[in-house]
C-alpha cells in the first residue's frame, strides 16, 4: 500500500495598499491556526517559510524594510520551488475613496507621503506594488466589504476546510450591480439587465432574488432559457481548463442594475447547476492531475446593505439545488 503523500505546508505573503485590509488579513489568518509575522525584513523571507513547522502568514508592505515587488516575486519563485511549501501571494486593495477615507478617519499619515498629500502617498504605492498584485493568487477588495465578510472569505480560502490547496481550484459566484462598479477580481462577467426586472412589480420589488417568486419571474422571461443554457455551457467549458491551468482562484460574477434580483437569482441557478456536477475531489495520494474544485457563493450588494441573508448567501454550495430545500438554506428577506 502506498503511503500519503504529506501535506505541503501553506505559506501565505500577504501585501497590498496601506491601508487595504492587510492587518485584518493577517489577524483573520492568525485566528485560524497561521503563524503571523507583519513586515519582516526580506531577506529573512524565506529563512521563516523554510523554518515553518506550521501554517505561516507574513505580511509585506511598502514599510518593509528593503520593500522591492521583483524581490518579493523572486523569494516566492523559490519557495515555490520547495517541494514542501505551498506559498500563495494574497494583494489587498481598496479603492482611492475608501483608502482616502480610512486614512481621515484614523489620522494617520501615509508611509509614502509622511509630509505630503495621503492621495500622492496611494498613487506612489499603486505603482510600486503594481507587480504583485497582477502576481497575486488572490486579490480582495475591501472597498465597502465588512469585516465579518472578509474573515469570511479568509478563512474560506485558507482555512483547513478549504482541501488539498496545490490541487483544488476555489470557485467563487458574485452577483452585483452595475451601478456600483465590477468586482475587481471578477474573471468572467455576465450581464443580466436585458432580463425582465423584478424592481418594476410593486409586489416583487421587497424581495430578493432569494426568493421563488422572484426566480419563477425572472424565469419566465422568453430568452431566459436559451441564456442561462449558454451562459452555464461556457462556465461547463471553461473551469476544467481553468484547473488544467493550475489556477487556484476563479469568480464569475453576474450584475444586473440594482444587484438584488435578477443576478442573485442567476447566481443561485448557476451554483445549483454546477453543483450538480462538480469533479470529485482527489483523493488521499491521488494523481496531482486530478482535477476538483470548490464552490462558492457571495451576493455583493446583499452583503452591502446588510441583510440578514447576506451572511448566510456567502457560504460554500451544496450538490443539492437550494431551490428544493435539500441544499444550503434559503433565507428571505424580513
Amino acid at each position: 500500500m502506498i503511503p500519503p503523500r504529506p501535506a505541503k505546508l501553506r505559506v501565505v505573503l500577504v501585501t497590498g495598499l496601506s491601508g487595504g485590509g492587510k492587518a485584518s488579513m493577517l489577524r483573520a489568518l492568525e485566528d485560524i491556526g497561521y503563524d503571523a509575522v507583519d513586515n519582516p525584513p526580506l531577506g529573512l523571507l524565506e529563512t521563516l517559510a523554510t523554518r515553518a513547522d506550521r501554517p505561516l502568514a507574513v505580511g509585506v508592505d511598502a514599510r518593509t524594510r528593503g520593500f522591492d515587488a521583483g524581490e518579493i516575486l523572486a523569494t516566492l519563485d523559490r519557495l515555490r520551488g520547495n517541494p514542501a511549501l505551498h506559498p500563495e501571494l494574497l494583494f489587498a486593495q481598496a479603492d482611492e475613496t475608501a483608502l482616502l477615507r480610512r486614512y481621515t478617519e484614523s489620522r494617520r499619515r501615509h508611509p509614502l507621503a509622511p509630509q505630503g498629500r495621503v492621495a500622492d502617498g496611494i498613487a506612489e504605492e499603486e505603482a510600486l506594488t503594481a507587480p504583485l498584485r497582477a502576481a497575486a493568487d488572490l486579490v480582495i477588495d475591501t472597498s465597502e466589504l465588512p469585516l465579518a465578510a472578509l474573515r469570511a472569505l479568509i478563512e474560506r480560502h485558507f482555512g483547513q476546510e478549504s482541501g488539498a490547496p496545490a490541487r483544488r481550484m476555489v470557485v467563487s459566484l458574485v452577483s452585483f450591480a452595475y451601478p456600483r462598479g465590477l468586482p475587481r477580481e471578477a474573471d468572467l462577467v455576465f450581464d443580466a439587465r436585458f432580463l425582465r426586472n423584478p424592481h418594476y412589480d410593486a409586489i416583487l420589488r421587497p424581495m430578493t432574488g432569494l426568493d421563488p417568486e422572484v426566480g419563477a419571474y425572472v424565469d419566465a422571461d422568453p430568452d431566459f432559457g436559451a441564456f442561462f443554457g449558454q451562459m452555464a455551457s461556457l462556465v461547463g467549458l471553461l473551469l476544467p481548463r481553468f484547473a488544467q491551468e493550475g489556477k487556484k482562484y476563479v469568480t464569475i460574477a453576474i450584475g444586473c442594475t440594482g444587484g438584488r434580483h435578477r443576478s442573485v437569482h442567476l447566481v443561485e441557478r448557476l451554483a445549483a447547476d454546477l453543483a450538480l456536477r462538480l469533479p470529485t475531489p482527489p483523493g488521499d495520494g491521488g494523481d496531482d492531475s486530478s482535477l476538483g474544485w470548490r464552490l462558492h457563493v457571495m451576493h455583493r450588494e446583499l452583503a452591502r446593505e446588510g441583510l440578514a441573508a447576506a451572511y448566510l448567501a456567502d457560504r460554500s454550495a451544496s450538490p443539492a439545488d437550494p431551490r428544493t430545500g435539500d441544499g444550503p438554506a434559503r433565507t428571505q428577506e424580513g
